[in-house]
């Protein structure tokens, strides 16, 4: 039987899902697509063969039709969302964030430990990106040793008009507050955050640059660039005691011409990530089915840890100062083959 899937929200990253579940995933189908503005909800639908529109997401929710939600919706309601989709016993793919704020978070926990299983898996994508996998298993066969440091950045465009340093941290850095987390298998113990003085910091965009400290003694270090100009970028770069492994792009073609070689960016993320959300989606229909949680996916609580790891960049921001973060033990339903339904 077919899982049948509504999508809330019909913005880029609705869109997005919802022409996964309609083109990539067997054994899924598009039911709902669901936004606050009918038309675009009736747009999208439309180009992907839903079977229903709908405006009022809690609504859908309920739908007895509705066997799983994926939660593309604006930022500040990842958590009401999710919170009522665990009321409606439906199990729910909620884009990052699951909240800026760590109280939120923590209710979204606090109901999924009250059930006694997880209902949300998190969209942190990049735990299903072929490059970071390779990273990751590198470093579990021990290829490169124990590992000693960590580099990434992460570039976009142009940052939008109302963007800060400080929404560079809370915005695009809980990507790789997880990822890094995810390959390293580690906590963070201290964060450190600068900006570049020949920029002003005042400006729209400016770069940050994050030191963070782990409780197994490695350094990581985080550039986000939201007004890079020449394109979409992210890159990382894993050192270990015995050698390193790089993030590799996929790039298809390159172009020769002029006596130049060339290989082109993407205008945003999509392309970089598309293998990473394709993967992903699956792992989820694969979760509604049998009811375990994916191996390599986010829970809520690595949304918590995020979001901890955010706050606490912001306030190392503004006060120009190191900040330290508390050790934290791991709910048992969210350690390692916990949690199954």
């Amino acid at each position: 039987m077919s899982i049948r899937i509504a999508v809330i929200g019909a913005g880029i990253m609705g869109a997005d899902h919802a022409r996964i579940v309609a083109e990539q995933l067997p054994g899924a189908v598009l039911q709902v697509v669901c936004d606050a503005a009918p038309a675009r909800a009736r747009e999208i639908a439309e180009r992907y063969g839903a079977r229903d529109v709908a405006s009022d997401p809690i609504a859908t929710l309920s739908r007895a039709d509705v066997d799983a939600v994926i939660i593309a919706s604006p930022d500040d309601t990842h958590a009401t969302l999710s919170l009522a989709a665990i009321d409606a016993g439906k199990p729910a793919l909620c884009e990052k964030p699951l909240s800026q704020r760590p109280d939120e978070c923590l209710a979204v926990i606090d109901k999924e430990l009250a059930q006694g299983r997880p209902f949300v898996q998190l969209g942190f994508m990049r735990r299903f990106d072929p490059a970071y996998r390779e990273m990751k298993s590198a470093l579990k066969e021990g290829v490169i040793g124990r590992a000693v440091m960590m580099h990434n950045f992460h570039r976009n465009v142009e940052a939008p008009a109302n963007f800060t340093g400080q929404m560079a941290i809370s915005n695009s850095a809980p990507h790789e507050f997880d990822v890094v987390r995810h390959v390293l298998d580690t906590e963070y113990s201290a964060i450190s955050v600068f900006q570049p003085g020949r920029l002003s910091t005042a400006g729209v965009g400016a770069p940050v640059f994050m030191v963070l400290e782990t409780h197994d003694g490695q350094l990581v270090n985080i550039e986000v660039n939201n007004n890079a100009h020449y394109g979409y970028d992210v890159r990382g770069e894993l050192v270990g005691e015995l050698g390193s492994v790089q993030l590799a792009s996929p790039v298809h073609t390159r172009l020769n011409v002029g006596r130049q070689a060339a290989t082109r960016y993407a205008a945003d993320w999509r392309p970089r990530f598309a293998d990473a959300y394709r993967l992903q989606d699956q792992a989820f229909v694969a979760f509604v089915d049998t009811g375990v949680f994916p191996a390599d996916a986010a829970t809520a609580w690595d949304g918590y840890r995020a979001a901890l790891v955010a706050e606490a960049g912001i306030l190392a921001l503004h006060e120009r100062r190191r900040v330290t973060l508390d050790r934290l033990d791991t709910p048992r339903l969210y350690l390692p083959r916990q949690g199954a339904l």
